[in-house]
C-alpha cells in the first residue's frame, strides 16, 4: 500500500480578498436645540435612517505589488425629530442628527474578477462585514448623547445595490 501526498498545490490559487483596515472616517452627533429639547420631549423621537455605500479604488493593480486597493465607505445618517401628537400641524423640531462614515480598505490579492462581480463584492459583501461595527458606533453615539440608543435593523445590502443599479441603469421602456 502506498501513501500519497494529498496536499493541494496552492501556488497558483489566488488568495481571497482581504480587509486590511477598518476605521471611522467621519462621525458627527448634533443636538440642534440643546438642553431645551430634553425638557420638551414627551415621547420617543421618530428616527429616520438613510444608508449609502460608496467604493473607490485608491491604488491601481499596476502599482507596487500588483494588488489593487479599494476604500469602501458605509454612510449612515440617523435624523430624529420630535413625535407630535395626532392632529398637531406645526413642524416637528429636530431632536438629534448623527452621521457616520465607516470605511474599510480592501485588497483583492490578485486573481481575475469581472467588473460586475467586483462591484457586487465592494458594494454588498464588504458593507455586510462593516455594518455590525457601524451599528455599534451609531448606538453608542446616540446613547452617549443622552437619548435611547438607535439600534439599526439588519440591512439587505444586495437589495440596496440592486436598487442603486436600477436607478443608474434603468431598463428601456417597452421591452417585454
Amino acid at each position: 500500500m502506498s501513501v500519497t501526498d494529498q496536499t493541494a498545490d496552492t501556488s497558483n490559487t489566488p488568495l481571497p480578498p482581504q480587509l486590511i483596515h477598518q476605521y471611522t472616517k467621519d462621525l458627527s452627533f448634533e443636538v440642534p436645540h440643546g438642553a431645551a429639547i430634553f425638557m420638551a420631549l414627551r415621547s420617543a423621537p421618530q428616527v429616520n435612517i438613510n444608508i449609502d455605500v460608496q467604493a473607490n479604488q485608491i491604488k491601481p493593480a499596476e502599482a507596487e505589488n500588483g494588488k489593487p486597493l479599494f476604500e469602501v465607505i458605509l454612510s449612515i445618517k440617523a435624523d430624529a425629530t420630535e413625535a407630535l401628537p395626532e392632529g398637531e400641524t406645526k413642524k416637528p423640531r429636530t431632536v438629534f442628527i448623527t452621521e457616520l462614515a465607516y470605511a474599510g480598505v480592501v485588497t483583492l490579492n490578485g486573481g481575475e474578477i469581472g467588473q460586475e462581480a467586483l462591484e457586487a463584492f465592494l458594494l454588498v459583501e464588504v458593507p455586510r462585514f462593516l455594518f455590525p461595527y457601524a451599528r455599534a458606533i451609531i448606538s453608542d453615539a446616540t446613547r452617549e448623547g443622552g437619548f435611547p440608543p438607535v439600534v439599526l435593523h439588519p440591512v439587505d445590502f444586495m437589495a440596496l445595490y440592486q436598487s442603486k443599479r436600477a436607478q443608474n441603469f434603468p431598463e428601456p421602456a417597452g421591452e417585454a
